[in-house]
């Protein structure tokens, strides 16, 4: 009964985990908008570009200022940051399945400009 049990509840415990991961790059850059730390942005003034390949690519753009961020589609004049990586990959980065650096290491994630900035986008949106 026991080993019924503890099935049951990884079942439903990994089942929520998926429910939570993103599948489209938009469901990441939407979900951004809630996850960000105002705290760790504090007078950074930044503009992040993201081009991102395949059938649910797109260009999006953050803009990080005063502590505040803006997100949006398209693209940003003058980005310190650029980001370039497929739609699956991307998203796969944001649910934590492929790592940063291996990914960066591989040429599946190329980042153009400012390292420095780069590694700030985690601390702002974790």
């Amino acid at each position: 009964m026991k080993t019924v049990l503890y099935l049951a509840i990884t079942a439903l415990t990994l089942s929520a985990v998926r429910a939570a991961d993103h599948t489209t790059p938009q469901e990441v850059f939407d979900a951004m908008r809630t996850s960000f730390r105002s705290d760790k942005a504090t007078g950074l003034h930044v503009r992040y570009q993201f081009e991102i390949s395949g059938p649910h690519g797109g260009e999006w753009w953050i803009e990080v200022k005063n502590a505040k961020c803006k997100i949006d589609k398209g693209k940003i004049d003058n980005a310190n940051v650029t980001f370039i990586a497929s739609d699956k990959d991307w998203v796969a980065l944001s649910n934590g399945k492929l790592n940063g650096v291996w990914a960066t290491l591989t040429g599946r994630l190329k980042i153009r400009g400012d390292q420095n900035l780069a590694r700030k986008l985690d601390e702002m949106f974790p």
